[in-house]
């Protein structure tokens, strides 16, 4: 909660003296909530001299909190909480009485009341107790909104998955109908062109699958890792010479400058080879025929800059602007035929922030793409979990 939320108190007891005493003490009251989203909570107070009165009151409006007196004309305290707990309604009551016996406490908790305070209510005892029943509430709001949006998520989520699972798997399925009929299929000369298709198309599933558990884990905080002093120039001369294999069928140059000595890191190597073979596996991907690739690794005191660029088909803006976003790749006429997962990028982005790094990237349509990743060398990630 980053501003002020107005929650509604209802005061219900049969002696107006003290009812507007109490809406004197929380008119201005203010409860201010601790953490980096800190916000405040003020209050608007509304009366009723019966229970009977404050039933009408809850229907027309409900509150968010009740302070309740236990002894009323008519229907009692304890019996306006039976009534709110049947109907079902959330509201956090405080119970009021000039008999706070511990009796009357465990009758008041049994039917629902959040807690109980003695009469003469003292203004510091009822602004402690609003404060108690104040973050109560919104902390508990705040858990639900919170439980809400990890279902949307998690439902997002998976219906991306289905979606880019679908169309791998209704592909192969296909071709499993095509060679049913084995002869006719080795017949038209397609035998193997539909069994390289179906690999090709199983083995974009299982790198989907894999990025996903690999996304999945790096946000859980499961994915074990290992910590150790490393050559980061090593880490990635390594990368460029395996990016090489797939660049050379495209004849694509890819080199890796200035040619330095050992630049230390401590780190966890496979997730710097994530960094660069996310960042070279694309820009050889979105290339041209006979374009090039640099990578370049500059240290600067305690940062070091990562710079891949490619002379490729480049990105517009708008492209650009959401290429980290989880499931997000660049679509249109140029990239729908190159393979991809749409997660490399995201999982880069949250492996780069483990380092207290960033990640950004410049790009121009039909001219080429620089990604830059900066690490910082004075943050020491957390240990490898046992």
């Amino acid at each position: 909660m980053s501003d002020t939320e107005t929650l509604r108190i209802l005061i219900v007891d049969d002696e107006a003296a003290l009812r507007r005493g109490m809406e004197r003490v929380l008119r201005d009251f203010v409860v201010s909530l601790p953490g980096d989203d800190a916000g405040q909570a003020r209050f608007e107070i509304a009366h009723a001299a019966s229970a009977e009165e404050a039933l009408q009151a809850i229907d027309q409006q409900p509150p968010d909190i009740l302070l309740l007196d236990y002894k009323l004309p008519g229907l009692s305290g304890l019996d306006m909480l039976e009534r709110i707990a049947a109907a079902g309604r959330p509201i956090l009551t405080v119970l009021i009485s000039a008999y706070a016996t511990l009796e009357t406490a465990v009758a008041a908790a049994k039917r629902g009341a959040f807690d109980v305070l003695a009469k003469p209510v003292r203004p510091e005892e009822l602004t402690a107790t609003i404060e108690k029943v104040a973050r109560h509430l919104i902390y508990q709001r705040q858990a639900l909104s919170l439980a809400e949006e990890r279902k949307r998520v998690r439902y997002q989520f998976v219906s991306i998955l289905a979606h880019e699972l679908k169309a791998p798997l209704g592909a192969v399925a296909g071709y499993l109908d095509i060679l049913k009929d084995r002869e006719s299929a080795i017949g038209s000369g397609m035998y193997d062109q539909i069994i390289e298709r179906s690999l090709a198309r199983i083995d974009g599933m299982k790198k989907l699958i894999n990025d996903m558990l690999d996304l999945t884990r790096i946000e859980s905080g499961q994915r074990k890792r290992k910590v150790e002093a490393i050559d980061l120039y090593d880490v990635a001369d390594t990368c460029v010479e395996v990016a090489k294999v797939d660049a050379g069928e495209r004849g694509l140059a890819v080199s890796l400058t200035p040619d330095r000595g050992p630049i230390p890191l401590l780190a966890d190597r496979s997730e710097l080879e994530i960094i660069f073979n996310n960042l070279l596996s694309n820009a050889v991907k979105y290339n041209r025929e006979g374009g090039s690739v640099e990578v370049s690794i500059v240290p600067n005191g305690q940062q070091i800059t990562i710079r891949v660029a490619d002379t490729g088909i480049g990105m517009a803006p708008e492209e650009a602007a959401s290429v980290f976003n989880d499931f997000t790749r660049a679509k249109n006429e140029k990239t729908r035929h190159i393979p991809g997962s749409g997660l490399g990028l995201s999982i880069l982005k949250r492996i780069v922030a483990l380092y207290d790094g960033d990640v950004s990237v410049e790009s121009q349509p039909d001219i080429g793409t620089t990604f830059t990743v900066h690490l910082k060398r004075s943050v020491t990630p957390e240990p490898a979990r046992a």
